[in-house]
């Protein structure tokens, strides 16, 4: 079961950002000890800052992947062009993030990806994304777009 992880901007400085609410080790780091809690999945990893670029990765892997576990970092919050990426490929994803969004300031308490994802996991961390990969690993969805809007 191919599953890829897409982390959006500024997360590819974990480890080293605002430790306090980030955390001290790298996605580096943490994305090798999910591949070996997840031997059954097959897992990819892919980081940008850029929009069009995470749009671009969505539309590569959204017809062919079974699920994409996407943290959009702060375009999470404020990016049409990514909901609308989110909403138009079929596998279904789910959101992350390492913070509980809903905890901090007002503008992340909105999300315009959600309302086309399966789910979203919020506040636990790193642990956010084994959370995720145990949702595609557990429940193996059968259909496209199980549990979302889409």
């Amino acid at each position: 079961m191919k599953i890829l992880i897409l982390n959006g901007p500024n997360l590819n400085l974990l480890g080293i950002r605002e430790k306090a609410v980030y955390g001290s080790r790298s996605f580096e780091d943490y994305f090798e000890e999910l591949k070996e809690a997840f031997p059954a999945l097959e897992l990819s990893y892919f980081q940008s800052n850029t929009e069009g670029t995470l749009i671009d990765k969505l539309h590569e892997v959204g017809f062919s992947y079974k699920g994409i576990v996407f943290n959009g970092g702060a375009y999470t919050h404020t990016s049409v062009a990514l909901s609308d990426a989110v909403k138009a490929i079929e596998a279904p994803v789910v959101e992350v993030h390492i913070s509980n969004i809903y905890a901090r300031e007002a503008f992340r308490h909105k999300s315009m990806i959600a309302p086309y994802c399966a789910g979203s996991i919020v506040g636990f961390g790193l642990e956010s994304y084994r959370l995720a990969l145990q949702y595609f690993e557990r429940l193996k969805p059968k259909q496209i777009g199980f549990g979302s809007n889409k």
